[in-house]
């Protein structure tokens, strides 16, 4: 054997062997937690969910994962509420909060991986693939993700047929809130705005950045065709009647055609692995059923 061919041996070796301790640490960390609801989800998907000790509130699907102990919103933990379950592996989806208490976890013997939010089919793919990196199911999580891109390409393929039989595209106005009769829209850079365009949709509130309140008279003059909403309590829930009647919406076409769309919030945001049949669900409110 050559001295090059011994010494690509040995590298191959030494890769190997660091590749290896890396998926052994991975897979040492067995008291997980996880902080978003899709990343909970994707544990799941990759067979992973006995190693998960806790999760945060908007983590509630499958319904099995709600046993778990609650440590707060997202956006809003405490340290002490973390470390009170004695994780060894956070894994939070970018935006996580707030700063003050990653800090203190980050400063902490955890082992604390960011994943980022991004509203687009790839970035599902990221989302599965870092996830399946933290756990050490690097293998498993390429498989999870050929799976959801397919499916997600097959959605696909029905809205863009769909949009075309269309006399236009639909324009969808997201509410996230009419507290106090103020509406608070979601505009671009929101998970709603990306799924309103995977669905074929136009986003109504396309000029407004993050989730913002809107003026009545923008939202009058934005038209919107449909207008979506979570599914959920509160000021999420408001009554159709209601809703219609503000005077922001009352002369809309939503409000003519009583078009409101209500979906299961993580579902329909959560830009993980059920994505696409949120896809094909909302593209079919939209424009109807096999069209």
């Amino acid at each position: 054997m050559s001295r090059f061919a011994k010494f690509a041996a040995t590298l191959n070796l030494v890769v190997l062997s660091i590749f290896t301790a890396q998926v052994a640490l991975a897979d040492a960390k067995s008291r997980v937690v996880t902080v978003g609801g899709a990343l909970t989800e994707i544990v799941y998907a990759l067979g992973q969910e006995k190693r998960l000790i806790a999760r945060d509130s908007t983590s509630s699907f499958p319904v099995e994962v709600q046993k778990l102990p609650d440590i707060g919103y997202a956006r809003a933990l405490s340290p002490e509420g973390v470390l009170s379950v004695a994780p060894d592996l956070i894994i939070a989806t970018d935006g996580a909060g707030p700063p003050e208490t990653l800090d203190v976890l980050k400063a902490a013997d955890i082992t604390y991986v960011s994943v980022p939010e991004i509203y687009t089919a790839e970035g599902i793919r990221t989302k599965i693939l870092t996830v399946g990196a933290a756990l050490g199911q690097d293998a498993a999580a390429q498989v999870l993700a050929a799976k959801a891109m397919a499916e997600l390409n097959t959605a696909q393929q029905a809205v863009a047929k769909a949009v075309a039989n269309s006399v236009a595209p639909k324009k969808v106005l997201f509410i996230l809130s009419t507290a106090g009769g103020r509406i608070m829209v979601g505009g671009k850079e929101t998970a709603a705005d990306g799924i309103i365009s995977l669905a074929g949709g136009v986003n109504a509130a396309a000029d407004i950045s993050g989730y913002k309140p809107m003026t009545d008279e923008a939202v009058t003059l934005a038209e919107p065709d449909v207008i979506l909403m979570m599914d959920r309590s509160g000021d999420h829930n408001t009554p159709p009647s209601d809703l219609l009647a503000l005077p922001a919406i009352a002369p809309t076409p939503a409000a003519q055609a009583g078009a409101i769309i209500r979906m299961d919030g993580l579902k329909l945001l959560g830009f993980g692995p059920r994505t696409a049949t949120v896809v094909s669900e909302l593209s079919a409110a939209l424009y109807g059923a096999g069209s």
